[in-house]
């Protein structure tokens, strides 16, 4: 347990653990409301993207036709489908060079670790292929569980499967609606990871790398 009594933190996977490689978000630098109201749209509609390979290619077909209609490029040689085959390629993603030894120092303090997504069934296997499977002793993604963030259930499951309490949890994500607000709703630390500083004056726990995490979380 740390200092702050702590005995278990959970991550959001995209931005936060992993992100595509070369990285898409770097297109997004000006246009980063494209993604987040498509999510947006999707949470508010219960639309569950994640939870087929369908609703999945449907979902990131409709973001990717967006994002190309406001750089005016036309999707007349199939380039939507081509960006979409690119990103969910598991060879084309990257851990954040930060993740590793945070991992390994948390886990050395004690703490028991989770990931908590919105991502398609083969997060998993992306972990596995990254080396880092075996960090996390629970998993809760979308894709396989059927319901999505911000739906307060999906850190509830988490909480159940690692026997721990919302007040002795920490949840880590990159998103202040789907990640820092639901999880704060359920009685869970909230931490956003803000890599990219699109959320300066985001209130409540914000660090820009994870290796910032350890000392917020009282780990010597």
């Amino acid at each position: 347990m740390t200092s702050s009594g702590y005995a278990a933190v959970f991550f959001d996977a995209g931005e936060t653990l992993v992100h595509p490689h070369p990285t898409f978000p770097d297109l997004f630098r000006e246009r980063g409301h494209v993604v987040f109201d498509r999510f947006r749209a999707a949470a508010e509609a219960n639309e569950l993207w994640t939870t087929s390979p369908e609703r999945s290619r449907r979902f990131w077909h409709d973001v990717y036709g967006i994002f190309l209609r406001e750089l005016g490029i036309r999707d007349a040689n199939g380039l939507i489908d081509v960006v979409y085959a690119e990103f969910t390629d598991l060879g084309n993603y990257r851990l954040f060079d930060d993740v590793t030894p945070v991992l390994d120092r948390l886990r050395d303090a004690g703490l028991l670790l989770g990931v908590v997504s919105n991502f398609e069934e083969w997060l998993e296997r992306l972990l596995e292929d990254l080396g880092v499977r075996g960090y996390f002793q629970v998993s809760v993604v979308s894709g396989v569980e059927g319901f999505e963030k911000p739906d307060p259930r999906i850190f509830r499951l988490a909480m159940t499967r690692a026997g721990v309490t919302p007040e002795r949890s920490v949840y880590v994500g990159d998103n202040p609606e789907f990640d820092v607000d639901p999880a704060h709703a359920v009685g869970m630390f909230p931490v956003l990871i803000d890599r990219r500083e699109r959320f300066a004056d985001a209130p409540g726990a914000r660090i820009t790398a994870m290796d910032q995490l350890p000392a917020l979380l009282g780990v010597a």
